[in-house]
């Protein structure tokens, strides 16, 4: 990050010229029919604006809409069952939002009356939501002032002041949580976050950018300097470490698949897998002395590549057939056999699903959509 000192805040004029630019674009280009924003309630925003932490909105959409339809108010989401949450999770990617959200639900419940608190310092106690997403709530459901601070927030004001630097740093975040805080307006706050967003999101796109459809084209620094693409700054590149995994399709003399949860942390956490076996075992003697089941190997599938955040994941699915069942060593609330002509509603890892379809053609692919959100 450069060393020269940080600019000046933007004046009270700037600010509020900055501000009408933005609201103005909106009153004929922002996205106003999103089925979040009809009806609009706390509970519907809340939901939304988690779904689209790193997840673009036309991946959301149906997702929400889904979501909606078994949830359809706080309450009923607190009362569900974990495994149904997670199940109409699957697919959506960063399962920990879920929990989150699950476990949020039930907070509300107990400790807030059933209704989300409107101040940011009660909506950042509550699990998942940080500042930018309890600002979007605060400003987007209640009307309250609020700055936010998302990914396209952050691209939008990074080109426009040209704030050096990767995000990621504290030095830089901090710099644009304070132009968040100055520019946003105590009036028509909802509108300015929402059009914020959506002009991250349509205009000023990672990649090519639409300056000429921009309100702010005329006052981009980095437009001015002919340097877009250098804002804001890049992390710096590493290579991500690759990982590997054996996955077991346990089949029964119906051909049901035996599936077993994972645990509540860590990668696809509280979702149901196929059993994982350490690669350098082979599948029958760890079955046994895991699972307490007898099998013989039938084949091994080609092996997939599954990438997260942060490494490759190479999983390697191997097909075996149960022969005899032996005493259960392990809990067997964590196993269950899955009937892939009746599934249940289970919330699936993506990779999982898509093994299953190749065991079963007629079970659905679930495609992991982890994009750059809204």
């Amino acid at each position: 990050m450069s060393n020269t000192p940080a600019a000046a805040l933007p004046d009270s004029a700037e600010s509020c010229r900055f501000a009408k630019q933005v609201l103005g674009w909106f009153a004929q280009h922002g996205r106003t029919h999103l089925p979040w924003q009809n009806p609009r309630n706390p509970y519907r925003v809340w939901v939304s604006e988690i779904m689209l932490q790193q997840t673009q909105v036309t991946t959301v959409i149906d997702y929400f809409n889904r979501f909606m339809e078994s949830f359809p108010e706080l309450k009923s989401l607190a009362e569900a069952d974990s495994d149904l949450v997670m199940h109409h999770w699957s697919g959506l990617g960063y399962y920990a939002r879920a929990r989150n959200l699950h476990r949020c639900a039930q907070l509300v419940m107990a400790g807030h009356q059933g209704k989300l608190p409107k101040d940011l310092e009660s909506l950042q106690s509550l699990p998942g939501i940080g500042r930018s997403t309890a600002g979007a709530i605060r400003s987007l459901a209640f009307g309250h002032y609020a700055p936010i601070l998302d990914g396209n927030v952050k691209r939008v004001l990074a080109r426009h002041y040209a704030v050096e630097g990767w995000p990621g740093e504290a030095a830089v975040l901090k710099r644009l949580w304070q132009l968040s805080e100055h520019l946003t307006p105590q009036y028509q706050c909802a509108d300015y976050n929402q059009a914020m967003m959506d002009l991250g999101a349509l205009v000023c796109v990672r990649t090519k950018p639409l300056c000429g459809a921009c309100p702010l084209a005329q006052s981009c620094v980095a437009r001015a300097r002919g340097e877009i693409d250098r804002y804001p700054g890049k992390k710096a590149k590493s290579s991500k470490p690759v990982r590997s995994a054996q996955l077991l399709v346990v089949l029964d003399d119906t051909d049901n698949v035996l599936l077993q949860k994972r645990p509540p942390s860590g990668i696809w956490g509280g979702l149901w897998s196929l059993p994982e076996c350490p690669t350098e075992q082979l599948g029958e003697p760890w079955c046994q002395a895991n699972l307490g089941l007898q099998v013989k190997q039938l084949c091994q599938l080609s092996s997939r590549r599954h990438t997260f955040s942060h490494f490759h994941l190479d999983i390697t699915p191997v097909v075996l057939r149960l022969e005899k069942t032996l005493k259960a060593v392990m809990d067997e609330s964590s196993l269950v056999w899955y009937n892939l002509s009746l599934p249940e509603d289970l919330g699936l890892a993506a990779p999982v699903s898509t093994i299953l379809q190749q065991i079963d053609p007629k079970i659905p692919i679930v495609v992991n959509n982890e994009g750059e959100a809204r």
